[in-house]
């Protein structure tokens, strides 16, 4: 079992340098909002990524300190960013045109829901008062042939996320390909979950614990 006084899983920049390390070399990558956005701050070495983020911007960079943060260049999720040499800007439209397109190679996106069939619900828990957050990502899961999901393993109330059957608005169904947590990587395929790699001092039976579904060890 794990032992309670070590830290356990990775933090939120270690699950977005993960999530880098998967995107091959001259990829077009759309960054969701929340942690994401996060992902930016990395390009694996001898690799080059173009980040794009939905707003108007194809050559997203690293966060910026606090001191360089220029309050109008930011992202969907109206964050600093910064530019990489060569970077453009466009209308919000013709980044919409980008992403139905197929332009875009690979996005990641949050989530408030994974199914094992890599169904995905991010947008609204479905709640009577809850407010809808539809933004970009149906059109982003409609249009981008690779979706990688970057999300906490279970939410801060304890309830799991990657479960049988999403209970939450989907935002597309079956179209999940990996989803990498603070406590596990984990690739979807059409006869399960498959577990890659287990973040530091978590075992299968803590992860298993955590998640409303079967998962696929050691195969």
């Amino acid at each position: 079992m794990v032992e309670k006084t070590k830290k356990i899983g990775w933090d939120r920049s270690e699950m977005a340098e993960k999530v880098a390390i998967d995107i091959p070399d001259g990829s077009y990558v759309n960054l969701g909002i929340g942690i994401p956005e996060l992902v930016a701050d990395f390009v694996p070495k001898g690799r080059e990524l173009i980040y794009q983020t939905e707003n108007g911007l194809l050559g997203m960079g690293a966060i910026p300190e606090k001191e360089n943060e220029d309050r109008e260049l930011v992202n969907a999720g109206k964050k600093c960013v910064t530019a990489i040499k060569g970077a453009s800007y466009f209308h919000h439209a013709d980044s919409f045109t980008m992403i139905r397109g197929g332009h875009i190679d690979v996005c990641v996106l949050g989530a408030m829901q994974v199914s094992e069939k890599g169904d995905l619900a991010n947008w609204s828990t479905g709640a009577k008062n809850a407010i809808p957050a539809v933004g970009g990502a149906m059109d982003l899961t409609a249009g981008v042939p690779r979706i990688l999901v970057i999300t906490q393993h279970v939410t801060k109330k304890g309830d799991l996320k990657i479960i049988e059957e999403c209970t939450f608005p989907l935002t597309g169904k079956q179209i999940v390909e990996t989803i990498y947590t603070d406590l596990a990587i984990i690739d979807v395929k059409k006869d399960g979950l498959y577990v890659r790699e287990m973040a530091p001092n978590v075992d299968s039976v803590y992860l298993q614990e955590r998640t409303g579904v079967k998962l696929k060890f050691g195969i």
